[in-house]
C-alpha cells in the first residue's frame, strides 16, 4: 500500500530533520549525480579488475572484457591473463558491487522501518542465522548434493529461519512494533552466536573455525560466475521494489500514527518490508558473509548530501555503496597480498571513525542536541 497524501515535513527518527536539507534536491541535480556515480562505478570496476598480483592496465582490462562479451579473439600468449581477468576477478568485483549496493539500500529501508538511526541490515539477526547455517553445513556435511554451493545454501536457509523466528517472536496480534523488532533481532543474534559457539566446540576439526571467521567478517574469495545470476536478480529486483516503497518509507519514518492518518498500514508495510529485506540480506550473506558498517554508515552519508526523502536516498545510496565495496574488496586482496584481509576489518576501520564523526556533527539524528 502506498501513501495517498503528501508526507509531512517534520523530521523522521533516524533521518535528517526537514530543516537540514541536502544540496542535491532538484531532479536535474539528482540525475546528474547518479550518472556521475555510475561512471565512477564503471571506472572503479575496470581498475579493480586489473589490479592484483598480476597488474593489467585499464586499457588491456577493457579489451579483455570486450572480447569476452562480444566473442572477440585474443592472442595465445594472453590466454592466462585473460583467464585471470574474466574467470577470477570479474565475477568477484561484480559481486562486490552488487553486495555493496544491496547493503546500502537495505540499510536505508531498515532504518526507516524501525525508526532507528543505529539499525543496519544485520540488526534483525539475519547474519548470525546465516553463519549458523554455514557452519552447521560445514561441520555436518549436510546438503552435500549441492556440491560447492552447499555452504551458501546452508547460509541462506539459516538466514531465512532467523528472519522467521524474529518475526514470530516480535509480532503481537498481527502488530509489529519497531522496538520489539529491534530488541528481538538483537536477542536472536546473541542466541545464534551462542549456538554457533556450541557447534564449533563440538566440531571434529578446526575447519569450522576458519568458516566462522569468513562468515562473521565477510569476503568475496569464493565468488564465481555461477553465483552471480541469482544474486543479481534478487538484489536488482529488491532495489526496484524498495524504490517503489520510497513514499511508504517516508511515511513510516514519521511514526505509526502519522502513517495510519495518511492511509498507510504500518504493520502491513513493516511485515512486507521485513520479508523483502530478509530475502535480500540472506542472499548477500550467503555469498559474502556478514559485512559490517556498510548498511549503517552509507545511508547517513547519502542523506547529508541528498536530504532525507527516500526516493532520492534510494537512488544514490546503492551506487555509493557499490563503489565503496569495490574499493574495499580491492584493498582486502592487495594490502597484505598474497593473503586477504577480511572485508569486515576494512569496513570497520573506515566505518567507525566516519560514524563517530557523523554522530558528533549530526547529533540531532543520534539523540543529541
Amino acid at each position: 500500500m502506498t501513501a495517498t497524501a503528501e508526507a509531512p515535513t517534520r523530521p523522521a527518527e533516524g533521518a535528517a530533520p526537514a530543516g537540514v536539507r541536502g544540496r542535491l534536491t532538484s531532479p536535474r541535480a539528482l540525475v546528474l549525480t547518479c550518472a556521475a556515480l555510475f561512471l565512477v562505478l564503471l571506472a572503479s570496476v575496470v581498475v579493480a579488475i586489473g589490479l592484483g598480483a598480476a597488474v593489467v592496465t585499464p586499457g588491456d582490462t577493457a579489451r579483455y572484457l570486450w572480447a569476452a562479451l562480444t566473442g572477440g579473439r585474443i592472442g595465445a600468449d594472453e590466454t592466462t591473463t585473460y583467464q585471470i581477468i574474466w574467470q577470477i576477478r570479474t565475477p568477484r568485483v561484480l559481486l562486490a558491487a552488487l553486495v555493496g549496493a544491496g547493503l546500502s539500500a537495505v540499510g536505508v529501508a531498515i532504518q526507516a522501518m524501525v525508526r532507528n538511526a543505529l539499525a543496519d541490515p544485520f540488526v534483525l539477526g539475519v547474519s548470525s542465522g546465516a553463519s549458523v547455517g554455514a557452519v552447521g553445513v560445514t561441520v555436518t556435511g549436510g546438503l552435500a548434493a549441492l556440491g560447492v554451493y552447499a555452504v551458501s545454501a546452508g547460509a541462506f536457509i539459516g538466514a531465512l529461519v532467523a528472519s522467521f523466528l524474529v518475526y514470530a517472536a516480535s509480532s503481537s496480534r498481527g502488530a509489529l512494533s519497531p522496538l520489539r523488532l529491534v530488541l528481538t533481532g538483537v536477542a536472536m543474534s546473541l542466541g545464534f552466536q551462542a549456538l554457533m559457539s556450541v557447534i564449533i566446540y563440538f566440531a571434529p576439526d578446526s575447519e569450522a573455525t576458519g568458516m566462522v571467521l569468513y562468515w562473521t567478517m565477510g569476503g568475496f574469495g569464493a565468488a564465481s560466475w555461477g553465483a552471480l545470476p541469482v544474486v543479481s536478480a534478487v538484489v536488482l529486483l529488491g532495489l526496484a521494489v524498495l524504490y517503489r516503497h520510497a513514499r511508504s518509507l517516508d511515511v513510516l519514518s514519521l511514526g505509526d500514527e502519522t502513517a495510519a492518518s495518511l492511509g498507510v498500514s504500518p504493520d502491513r508495510q513493516r511485515t512486507s518490508l521485513l520479508v523483502l529485506v530478509s530475502l535480500i540480506t540472506g542472499v548477500m550473506v550467503a555469498v559474502s558473509g556478514a559485512i559490517s558498517f556498510v548498511g549503517l554508515v552509507m545511508p547517513h552519508l547519502v542523506r547529508m548530501v541528498v536530504g532525507a526523502t527516500h526516493a532520492r536516498v534510494l537512488a544514490v545510496a546503492p551506487l555509493v555503496g557499490a563503489v565503496f565495496m569495490v574499493w574495499v574488496d580491492l584493498l582486502s586482496r592487495t594490502v597484505v597480498a598474497p593473503r586477504e584481509l577480511p572485508l569486515g576489518v576494512i569496513t570497520a576501520l573506515v566505518g567507525v571513525p566516519v560514524f563517530i564523526t557523523l554522530m558528533r556533527r549530526k547529533g540531532h539524528v543520534f539523540g543529541g542536541r
